[in-house]
């Protein structure tokens, strides 16, 4: 059985989707070396409920804590979340367990989805691919590591701005399309 038979779906489209938007788009300038280095963990959560899917993420913050070589971690819900405002009550949850937990600056939530809508967007905006995966995701980041990233970075201020005028010179289909192909079953 190869490496590729072996994730789940979710790992397989969301590997796709890091390396074929994230990377490949400069979106976040500092997965690529994550990418290259392996250190990038994919969990596939079958969470449907609000309460177990932040105890996976506060299970998956303590493995961050036992496994210092892991620099990052998605966690992907394959079945639950599909309502975008849904979602945004877990990632609301989340947070704040983040905090009550004692991970505050230690870690933080980044979150993606497959209608992520930005507060000020409208649904049809393209610059919303910019936080659009495969599957609803909280990616768990190490806040020093991204300091550090940030503090190398000239302008990190810019990379919100750069990402979204990147997004809507290439267009709402540009982006359908490419987190379509992201979604493809893997032969």
């Amino acid at each position: 059985m190869t490496e590729q038979t072996k994730l789940t779906l979710p790992e397989q489209q969301t590997r796709l989707w890091v390396a074929n938007v994230i990377v490949k788009y400069n979106f976040c300038p500092f997965a690529r070396k994550e990418v290259e280095n392996n250190c990038i963990h994919y969990q596939t959560s079958q969470a449907t409920s609000i309460d177990d899917a932040v105890m996976e993420m506060i299970e998956q913050c303590i493995e961050l804590d036992q496994q210092p070589a892991r620099e990052t971690t998605l966690l992907m819900f394959e079945q639950g979340f599909t309502d975008f405002e849904e979602f945004l009550d877990l990632v609301d949850l989340a947070n704040a367990l983040l905090v009550a937990q004692g991970f505050e600056g230690k870690y933080q939530i980044a979150n993606f989805h497959p209608d992520y809508v930005f507060a000020d967007s409208d649904d049809n905006d393209a610059a919303n691919y910019t936080n659009r995966a495969p599957f609803p995701t909280l990616h768990l980041i190490r806040e020093a590591s991204m300091s550090a990233a940030l503090d190398d970075y000239n302008e990190p201020e810019s990379i919100p701005d750069h990402n979204i005028n990147l997004a809507r010179r290439k267009g709402i289909d540009f982006w359908q399309q490419l987190l379509a192909g992201c979604k493809k079953p893997s032969a």
